[in-house]
């Protein structure tokens, strides 16, 4: 009788243990269980760019190297997809990121934005390289904040100090040319902003527009004719177009200030440049914010470039023998 209880104790009692080894493998599995569904989070990015040129190049490499780095290669995957300057081909890729659920849309350039802003109000849209969000998106008095499932950031640099740059390096022009595609909106605002502060400048300004890249040369070649200096603002056809009008300005002598660093490159005496490897990383950052730490898109602020730089092009000032005041750094 003592014997059988004391098995009987001794049976029970490994019964107990294995029950609470069981209890705690449980507890274990499900922790590591749950931490790992958390960690294997994969995120489905689609980038939408309108078109290949260094500037936007540079912001979509920024943006995607921010994430990369920030949640793992593992954990981000990224659908880049190029337009190639055809707003309609961006309304076909965007239409394929929703279908496809992604987690956001990261869109480049403005027709980018704009497609997206019709594809879908629900996915969380990241612009880049975008002059003015209330153009591009119709939004009547700015505040900053979209109110909607975008925001991004701006690429436009202050368009009074582009003026003031037309100015110092030609004070005794007369005629400016005002180049630009007019089928960009973000152009057609930065032209309507600079225009009377060139003309309270004493210049007589004249509109020089195209619509597309198939009529640059002509347009070019008609404001040089006409014009003492060029002015280009941020404009993604001018800039997809630079070696083009770089064909037709530097042999005529025809001096440009450029809106951005890589149409200066091709063809521009000067420029007020920004870092657009920079913007696309805080176009990341922004993306990061809001597929980890849940922040509400609605209520973020679009963001601007944080500082700006005065460059000239060395190679074309010397050969049209333009002088470059202090205070500007050679375009490397």
């Amino acid at each position: 009788m003592k014997m059988t209880k004391k098995l009987l104790a001794a049976a029970m009692a490994g019964v107990m243990a294995v029950s609470m080894t069981a209890c705690t493998s449980g507890g274990s599995d499900n922790s590591a269980s749950g931490s790992n569904s958390a960690n294997d989070k994969v995120y489905n990015i689609g980038i939408c760019q309108l078109t290949q040129h260094a500037a936007l190049d540079a912001a979509t490499d920024g943006f995607r190297d921010y994430l990369t780095e920030k949640l793992g290669e593992d954990k981000v995957n990224f659908n880049y997809q190029n337009a190639s300057g055809d707003s309609p081909t961006c309304t076909n890729i965007i239409n394929t990121f929703v279908s496809n659920g992604v987690d956001l849309i990261m869109a480049n350039a403005t027709a980018s934005v704009q497609a997206a802003q019709a594809g879908t109000s629900d996915i969380p849209i990241l612009g880049t390289s975008i002059t003015d969000y209330a153009t591009a998106l119709s939004i009547d008095n700015w505040t900053g904040v979209t109110g909607t499932n975008i925001s991004g950031t701006t690429d436009l640099a202050p368009l009074d100090g582009q003026a003031e740059m037309l100015h110092e390096f030609f004070p005794n022009a007369k005629k400016i040319g005002l180049v630009y595609c007019s089928a960009e909106p973000n152009s057609s605002y930065q032209i309507s902003i600079i225009k009377p502060l060139l003309e309270e400048m004493g210049y007589e300004c004249t509109e020089f527009s195209f619509t597309d890249s198939n009529d640059v040369a002509s347009v070019v070649t008609s404001a040089v004719a006409a014009s003492d200096v060029l002015y280009t603002p941020t404009d993604n056809v001018a800039a997809s177009c630079a070696e083009t009008i770089g064909n037709i300005v530097i042999p005529a002598k025809m001096p440009v200030i450029a809106g951005e660093e890589n149409s200066c490159k091709g063809y521009g005496v000067a420029t007020l440049a920004i870092d657009y490897y920079e913007l696309g990383q805080i176009t990341g950052e922004m993306a990061y914010e809001i597929l980890v730490n849940g922040k509400d898109i609605s209520t973020m602020e679009v963001q601007s470039a944080p500082s700006f730089t005065k460059k000239y092009n060395a190679d074309i000032c010397e050969q049209l023998g333009i002088e470059v005041p202090d205070g500007y750094e050679a375009i490397s």
